[in-house]
């Protein structure tokens, strides 16, 4: 059991890392297309340093966000629960670590095979969020009844299928984001993206575009992306510093003048974005051409599913527009909730500008200006909302203190969760069957349509 337990941590440690899945598939797919040994080298590694880089640029903007936070619940005196996927994750594994590493496992296996044998031709390739997916798969399901083997098969089945159609429910959208690059969304923060997209498409005008913003020459500067989200956010630390006052600040700044520290803070941010951004050219510069050996030789018209920052350089612009207005969102979200006498979500500075600047990003691509601001303010409702009805499903383990922040997990979840209390184990098994049907019928119905039009033919010859 030891062994077993071994193999399944090293193989959760391999496909958690989203810079090895993606070099993998990279160098899978130069080999099919037989690349010379130097080419296949250079286009494994590219992805790979290009995620590394990527998630380098992350981690310096998550980091530069936890003060944020601190300052801003010190200074405007808010008390709740802050949904954080790492937090709930650390603490499910205590008791949930081999059910999460078996899903996982089970899950990437399932989602290559769903899209070998479906019309769901998307690979998904943010490992780390197939594992936050597992945990809560793990965790919903075992409320439910459901345990050993039967819990990973169907958590597995769960997890490949959601990887799958994911990224088609909102491809039309993606593909106007990246103005046809053949890519898809592989974040479980996607139905909020999708959202937002739709509200831009209804209440703005695609022609208005955030990346058209007529600036004035003595304002020029500003186009200079690294510079512009320098400023907002310098202003950003500046307002939540001097809300928390300096003596409070002093006591996380290690000396620093409180001041002076949330001004570095903020130009550290930027820097962490533009690093991002640098890492996702490197990524897809070599993942979409080595993509196509999978493509053509392995699973036909294959298309990548990415994280959600490689669509940052896409609309730079609405990157900071989406986190503002999604902000904004989760703030009145959180005072919803208080006089409506429920837990106060915290809006969650990490998921609102990771999920609230790709919502931005999809509401421009359909709604311009409008629709970024507008898509993105109900995304920032949608991961205030939704994760506090999921706490309920959740608290039944004991993770009552925290919730899953991106839009994804708090459907599946909540989805899940109310089918197995209200339906038990049986309403499960209905819901695996669903969504067996909707992976396969079509798939079916298309293989008998053509049969068919072949037989029509044949007896018209």
């Amino acid at each position: 059991m030891s062994i077993l337990t071994s193999i399944l941590s090293f193989l959760r440690d391999v496909f958690s890392q989203p810079a090895l899945l993606i070099g993998l598939m990279a160098c899978i797919g130069l080999i099919a297309l037989k690349k010379p040994f130097h080419k296949i080298l250079t286009g494994t590694l590219g992805p790979i340093l290009g995620y590394i880089m990527l998630s380098a640029g992350a981690n310096v903007i998550s980091t530069n966000l936890t003060p944020l936070g601190k300052m801003i619940e010190k200074g405007f005196h808010i008390q709740g629960v802050v949904p954080n996927n790492e937090a709930i994750v650390a603490s499910a594994q205590k008791i949930l670590g081999v059910e999460t590493m078996s899903i996982l496992v089970l899950g990437l296996v399932l989602n290559i095979l769903f899209a070998r044998l479906t019309k769901y031709k998307y690979v998904f390739l943010t490992g780390h969020h197939s594992f936050f997916m597992a945990c809560l798969l793990s965790a919903v399901l075992g409320a439910s009844g459901f345990s050993g083997v039967q819990l990973v098969i169907i958590g597995g089945i769960f997890l490949g299928a959601w990887s799958a159609i994911s990224p088609a429910i909102g491809q039309r959208y993606t593909l106007k984001v990246t103005d046809g690059d053949d890519v898809a969304m592989g974040h479980f923060g996607s139905l909020g993206y999708y959202l937002s997209a739709w509200v831009g498409a209804r209440f703005g005008d695609a022609n208005h575009s955030t990346e058209k913003i007529n600036i004035p020459e003595k304002w020029g500067f500003l186009r200079n992306t690294t510079i512009s989200t320098a400023i907002t956010m310098v202003f950003f630390y500046l307002v939540a510093a001097i809300a928390a006052g300096p003596k409070y600040v002093s006591t996380l700044s290690s000396g620093m003048s409180p001041f002076l520290y949330a001004a570095m803070l903020g130009l550290t941010f930027a820097i962490g974005v533009t690093i991002v951004y640098s890492g996702v050219r490197m990524i897809l510069a070599d993942l979409i051409p080595a993509f196509q050996g999978i493509a053509t030789k392995i699973i036909p018209n294959a298309v990548p599913a990415v994280d959600c920052a490689v669509f940052f350089t896409y609309a730079q612009t609405a990157v900071i527009i989406g986190f503002v207005s999604s902000f904004i969102g989760g703030i009145i979200g959180m005072l919803v909730l208080g006089l409506a006498g429920g837990v106060l979500i915290i809006p969650g500075l990490v998921p609102h500008f990771f999920c609230g600047a790709t919502a931005g990003i999809y509401g421009n691509a359909t709604g311009g200006r409008r629709g970024a601001a507008l898509g993105a303010f109900v995304n920032g409702l949608a991961i205030t909302f939704l994760p506090a009805l999921l706490m309920p499903v959740l608290g039944a383990l004991g993770f009552a203190n925290t919730t899953f922040g991106d839009m994804d997990f708090a459907v599946l979840g909540i989805l899940i969760g109310q089918v197995g209390h209200s339906f038990t184990t049986m309403g499960i098994y209905a819901l695996v069957l669903a969504t067996l049907i909707v992976l396969f019928v079509p798939n079916f119905i298309k293989t008998k349509s053509a049969t068919l039009n072949h037989i029509v033919e044949d007896e018209e010859n």
